[in-house]
């Protein structure tokens, strides 16, 4: 797991993750439901679909739209097992563990609480 200073300085000079925004729909959405309430989604989508060292579709199971997480993921590189091995240095082959998923969790909502300003 990485330093989210240096983390988000990585991720700010990547042409595919740094080009992600809130739509107008994920934006509305998230203001209403409240951050917490999207973190929690968050957890839940992070357990259920990359939690398992070999989760089904890796690579293909978050969507680009349609909630602020997924788009988060995206941005962040927490979208699948690839992604958190590359950018965050979270092994492919082992089940997540409580720490990392509460380390994605806080890359998440550091993106989203930049996203909502």
């Amino acid at each position: 797991m990485r330093d989210l200073d240096d983390l988000f300085t990585a991720l700010a000079r990547s042409r595919f993750r740094s080009r992600f925004r809130l739509g107008e729909r994920e934006g509305a959405y998230l203001e209403k439901k409240g951050l917490d309430v999207i973190l929690e989604h968050a957890e839940q989508f992070l357990r259920q679909r990359l939690g398992a060292a070999h989760p089904p579709n890796d690579g293909r199971q978050t969507p680009f739209r349609g909630h602020p997480v997924f788009i988060a993921q995206h941005a962040t590189g927490t979208c699948c097992r690839k992604c958190l091995a590359k950018w965050h240095h979270i092994p492919r082959a082992s089940a997540l563990s409580e720490p990392q998923i509460e380390y994605a969790v806080r890359v998440i909502r550091r993106w989203l609480e930049t996203a909502q300003r």
